[in-house]
């Protein structure tokens, strides 16, 4: 038997319960892996809530389809199938379930060919679980969608989150010079991370302020793009990762005929390959040092009512992990 989470149904952070079930067994091609470490992301708290409403095609129509939720996930091999071959048993690992979920527990099996990696051994599991979301995110978003290099003005709102603490590090190793949005109290933060300028939210400061940025990218979904895309270069970009309607509106009607765009991705729902190689890129920097996760608060599994509480206020900084003993 194992402890899991397990929710029944959409809403609150109430829906999720603690509960026995039975450990899984690892199928030929797959690892069993005891987990060290999940985070509260983003994701698990949309799947939570079960909104955008549009998501629900992928996540259940009127219940969640998939009991025990959490999208990423560092621990460690406990067991092997007998035809996996990429990992043996004690190997730290660091893993991205996405909606297949599954990471609220003490155990989960992945298939070797699934979206798992191994841990850098100069990071804890907290910090490799944490930076797999918000990094990740961040990285399609400022190469895919954007060209970003040295001396691009970027601005980033929300940028003592998940993705925004993130975006700064990933935004100054392309040599931008970044700007971020966020409340007066997060300041020294951002600038540790390697901001060169900060804007408070709280005093309405980006009015004020008369910079053109080359890349906007509102990490948290806040800013409309009508009221801002004054601050936009000629061929400024406007990045955001929730697709209002006014932006599909933009997208479709406005965009083929203005020299700045606004664009939305589902960084999630992109080809396995193309995530796989934006996770071991987050590896890669988070081993050399060259990327460092943001921790707001650790919880414990059988807190995760009050970790999802705390995150559904909007003002964690970084991450909130959930350590599992």
């Amino acid at each position: 038997m194992m402890k899991s989470i397990i929710v029944n149904a959409y809403g609150g952070p109430e829906v999720l319960k603690l509960k026995n079930i039975e450990k899984p067994t690892p199928k030929t091609n797959e690892v069993l892996v005891k987990i060290k470490a999940t985070a509260v992301t983003r994701a698990s708290v949309m799947m939570r809530t079960g909104t955008p409403y549009f998501g629900r095609v992928f996540t259940g129509i009127s219940k969640p389809k998939i009991k025990t939720p959490g999208t990423d996930l560092a621990g460690i091999v406990d067991a092997v199938g007998k035809e996996a071959k990429k990992f043996k048993v004690g190997d730290k690992v660091m893993a991205a379930t996405d909606l297949k979920c599954g990471a609220y527990a003490e155990y989960i099996c992945l298939s070797e060919d699934d979206m798992i990696l191994h841990q850098p051994e100069n990071v804890s599991a907290e910090e490799a679980t944490g930076i797999i979301d918000g990094g990740s995110t961040a990285l399609a978003f400022l190469t895919d969608q954007v060209n970003i290099h040295k001396g691009s003005k970027v601005l980033i709102n929300g940028a003592s989150g998940s993705i925004g603490t993130a975006a700064i590090q990933l935004a100054k190793t392309a040599g931008a010079n970044v700007t971020a949005l966020c409340s007066g109290k997060n300041a020294e933060l951002v600038k540790g991370l390697g901001a060169d300028h900060v804007l408070d939210y709280t005093k309405d400061e980006l009015a004020r302020c008369d910079t053109q940025f080359d890349v906007i990218f509102d990490t948290v979904g806040k800013l409309s793009y009508r009221k801002t895309k004054n601050k936009l270069s000629t061929q400024g970009v406007f990045l955001t990762p929730v697709l209002a309607l006014s932006a599909l509106f933009h997208m479709l009607f406005v965009n083929p005929f203005s020299k700045k765009k606004l664009k939305f991705a589902a960084t999630g729902l992109r080809k396995q390959e193309q995530r796989m190689r934006d996770f071991e890129k987050i590896k890669n920097l988070i081993a050399t040092n060259k990327l460092k996760t943001v921790i707001d608060k650790v919880y414990a599994l059988d807190q995760i009512q009050e970790a999802h509480k705390y995150v559904d206020t909007g003002h964690k900084r970084g991450n909130v992990i959930v350590k599992i003993a």
